[in-house]
């Protein structure tokens, strides 16, 4: 940051001319006075373009401008890893425990140095458990958010129940859990796999506060959303029968109002159950994308914007960039 002018006082009146002793150690003293004000002037300056005294903390100006800035500057090779860089533990929330869903096992960023961190609830599909997307926890978990997989009150609920199970899982996680002072309760959001994933859109449609929504290979009958006002990013596959993309994740995502920020990714070579095995391709935009709205952190816009390109795992990437929110 540039050193504002500073105007330095005005030079002191000489002294008389008929005693040139007085004169030679007022102006002696008067560069002394000059060389300390130079000094301290380049101390501020110094201060002002990053530099610090040997053990001082650093503060980027970025970091002043987004406080829920967690983590390193992310690379490629960092969001497409197993793991990220926080060390994470685990608890089990009893269903016996709670009310609204099915109980679940909540992840989270075993270090308190960083302050709050954001929190994500994940829902699995028809017939299933927390153990189809259980991988997402401690992968998700050790890039820096509370992650809580749950279970739901049955294995046939439908979309609009679990998404009314979500936001209930959201509210024990943030008002009764155990790990409630670790959480930012103002940076939350949900994602779901196939009814969970319609789960994903019918909770966002029903909590607008949500920071981000991520439905993966999401199932559900309705297939217009023009309410939803979080950030949504759809996850489909090219070869999902049980759930086509014709049929349900591309409508989800032209439903989306266009001043939405929002994005389809189709995965190439992949399935309806996809999502339920660790998939880099799906842990990398869903780490950016939950980094970039729940966070707020334009660190990750890198890998959003421009669109990604069609790959070896990619078969279709739409969106609208650059993002507002």
């Amino acid at each position: 940051m540039q050193q504002p002018n500073r105007p330095f006082p005005a030079a002191p009146v000489g002294p008389d001319p008929s005693s040139r002793r007085p004169h030679r150690l007022t102006s002696r003293l008067a560069r002394a006075g000059l060389a300390v004000l130079l000094a301290a002037g380049g101390l501020v300056a110094a201060q002002a373009t990053g530099a610090q005294a040997v053990g001082a903390p650093v503060v980027s100006a970025q970091a002043a401008a987004n406080p829920y800035e967690r983590g390193p500057a992310p690379t490629n090779a960092s969001i497409e890893a197993a793991r990220g860089s926080y060390a994470v533990s685990q608890t089990t929330v009893s269903s016996l425990s709670v009310s609204g869903f099915g109980g679940g096992t909540v992840y989270y960023p075993t270090s308190t140095s960083d302050g709050t961190f954001g929190a994500v609830v994940i829902s699995p599909g028809y017939t299933a458990y927390q153990s189809s997307i259980a991988w997402l926890g401690p992968r998700l978990a050790s890039q820096g958010f509370v992650v809580f997989t749950i279970d739901t009150l049955t294995t046939l609920d439908q979309p609009d129940s679990r998404g009314r199970q979500l936001l209930a899982a959201l509210d024990y996680l943030t008002q009764s859990s155990s790990v409630r002072t670790r959480i930012d309760s103002s940076r939350l959001g949900v994602m779901g796999h196939s009814m969970g994933g319609g789960g994903t859109l019918e909770a966002a449609k029903s909590r607008p506060s949500l920071q981000a929504a991520i439905p993966l290979t999401g199932w559900n009958l309705d297939t217009t959303w023009p309410e939803i006002k979080t950030p949504t990013l759809i996850v489909g596959a090219d070869g999902d029968t049980i759930a086509p993309v014709a049929t349900h994740s591309e409508p989800f995502y032209q439903s989306l109002p266009s001043t939405l920020d929002k994005a389809y990714l189709e995965l190439r070579g992949a399935t309806h159950f996809t999502p339920n095995s660790s998939n880099t391709t799906i842990a990398k935009y869903s780490i950016s994308w939950l980094k970039r709205f729940i966070d707020n952190d334009t660190r990750y816009e890198q890998f959003l914007c421009p669109l990604p390109q069609a790959s070896l795992t990619i078969a279709e990437y739409r969106g609208n960039c650059p993002h507002t929110s």
